[in-house]
């Protein structure tokens, strides 16, 4: 048998290393801009569409037209993958993500710094950014309240490569095509925000149901891993409360099952400066971020990282005291800078159990609750290097 090993032309860096541009106008449209592909999507072979035609197909015998499509154990082995490059380390990478909050968190703000960032080769927060063109499709905006809002929160200072549009088509009615034609001529494409996904989405007596939200956000996907591009697109929340952050999406889960991943943006009370920012995805590790919108200059600050839970939890063992044990309310009282509920803690710790064993060579161990209590046990199963 012949094995077919599919290999990846070299990228050329787009990181942070180059010289910053500043302003330079344009007033070109987005269907009229007429060069080069992606050179992203030159790796890659032809792929679907927004109509939801299938990718290329694997290496494998594809059979008689219509039968199903296999690939060995051997041949999956053999084949070379290219890797989901970062859009920034360890927070966004390519894909399709979904970015939620309720009207008014701070949103746009947020798009706009990430997209500055992006676009400037500039690190956001603690995260290092690869610098690329970046295209943010404001379509709750107008170019006034841009330009108001952006020379607050940069000055003049600007970046020739982050471009605006306040209107666009609906995906039944050619954003693809929109898309397409930009990244043709911006060939160092690295993130393209929409904002909001109800802008671009067919209005329909369905629209909230799961095979639709699922099928809206699986075209999106096909057409960022074609181009291997970043596609981040904004979304509200739901009025109803809920203990779990991702069930405040708007819509059906089937918007988080087909996304690679979600940010969830929210306040205790609208008028609150500080924000706490979930992360779910396939490549970057969950994450809680508290941040804090500087009203001055209108940008997000980072405060602290959920990570820094997990060093406190994994601070209390060590080989001289390997085990401990007790419930959520006496942990806390061990660890009274978390400022967690007990309830919470116990959720974050039955969700990350294979996080502390893996990372921190702890293992969580939730005992049968009595009638009155639960006991928790850590205990040091290695030490981390």
């Amino acid at each position: 048998m012949t094995e077919t090993i599919k290999t990846t032309a070299p990228v050329s860096s787009v990181g942070a290393d180059g010289a910053q541009p500043y302003v330079k106008k344009s007033n070109e449209i987005i269907a009229n801009l007429q060069r080069q592909i992606n050179l992203q999507a030159a790796e890659k072979s032809t792929a679907g569409h927004f109509s939801g035609s299938a990718a290329a197909q694997s290496p494998g015998e594809s059979g008689r037209s219509g039968s199903l499509h296999t690939v060995s154990m051997t041949e999956l082995y053999d084949t070379v993958y290219p890797p989901r490059e970062p859009v920034v380390d360890g927070f966004l990478y390519n894909g399709i993500y979904i970015f939620v909050g309720a009207p008014k968190v701070g949103k746009s703000f947020f798009m706009a710094q990430l997209a500055y960032h992006v676009a400037m080769g500039i690190p956001l927060w603690e995260y290092q950014v690869h610098r690329g063109t970046v295209l943010y499709l404001a379509l709750e905006d107008d170019y006034a309240r841009l330009q108001r809002r952006l020379s607050v929160m940069f000055g003049v200072e600007s970046a020739d490569n982050l471009f605006f549009a306040t209107q666009a088509k609906t995906l039944n009615e050619g954003l693809d095509q929109q898309l397409e034609e930009f990244l043709k001529a911006h060939t160092d494409a690295r993130l393209i925000i929409i904002d909001t996904l109800q802008k671009v989405r067919e209005v329909g007596g369905d629209r909230y149901s799961y095979a639709s939200d699922y099928e809206i956000v699986t075209r999106l996907k096909a057409f960022s891993d074609k181009y291997g591009i970043c596609l981040l697109v904004v979304h509200h929340t739901r009025k109803l409360e809920s203990d779990d952050s991702f069930d405040m999406i708007s819509g059906t889960n089937g918007l988080l099952g087909a996304a690679d991943g979600a940010f969830i943006m929210q306040k205790k009370k609208r008028t609150d400066n500080t924000a706490v920012m979930d992360i779910v995805g396939r490549d970057q590790p969950d994450q809680e971020l508290t941040i804090e919108f500087d009203r001055e200059h209108c940008v997000w600050k980072f405060q602290k990282a959920e990570t820094e839970l997990w060093e406190a939890v994994a601070g209390l063992l060590s080989p001289e005291m390997p085990e401990w044990s007790g419930t959520s309310s006496e942990l806390l009282e061990s660890l009274p800078e978390l400022g967690l509920r007990p309830n919470t803690l116990s959720r974050k710790l039955n969700f990350s159990k294979e996080r502390l064993r893996n990372e921190y060579g702890i293992e969580y161990e939730p005992q049968p609750r009595t009638s009155d209590k639960r006991v928790l046990v850590l205990k040091l199963i290695r030490e981390c290097e």
